[in-house]
């Protein structure tokens, strides 16, 4: 969608807007995963069976697969990732259109003001 040229501040603001926006729910997300993360290692941690560092990692590995809400929570993270990747593409783009706008208005008010002068030359 193109906007005229002083539509563009707007919406480059509003998609920089959105951005921010899913870097917070990033940021909101990865607290929950290290919460969660936190749990697994208070369970291992608390584990007198496990003999070494391999059979605790193992533990821990499989407190974190049986947990749907880490699960859950590591889903969303990808999904978020994703949604920030496109918003930040739309971003991108809005700035280039605006740039490649304010380019196309400069060589317009060139070719008038070289017509312009051309006509004076002539004695139009």
């Amino acid at each position: 969608m193109r906007f005229t040229l002083v539509q563009y501040p707007a919406a480059i603001a509003q998609a920089a807007q959105a951005v921010n926006e899913i870097d917070h729910r990033i940021g909101e997300l990865k607290q929950h995963i290290t919460k969660l993360d936190g749990n697994a290692e208070l369970v291992v941690a608390f584990d007198t069976n496990l003999k070494n560092d391999n059979q605790r990692k193992a533990r821990r590995f499989e407190v974190l697969q049986v947990n749907l809400e880490y699960e859950q929570a590591m889903k969303s993270l990808n999904r978020l990732s994703t949604d920030r990747a496109n918003a930040m593409a739309m971003l991108e783009q809005l700035r280039n259109e605006f740039s490649a706008m304010k380019v196309e208005m400069r060589l317009s008010i060139v070719d008038r003001l070289a017509g312009v002068e051309s006509r004076e030359l002539v004695g139009l």
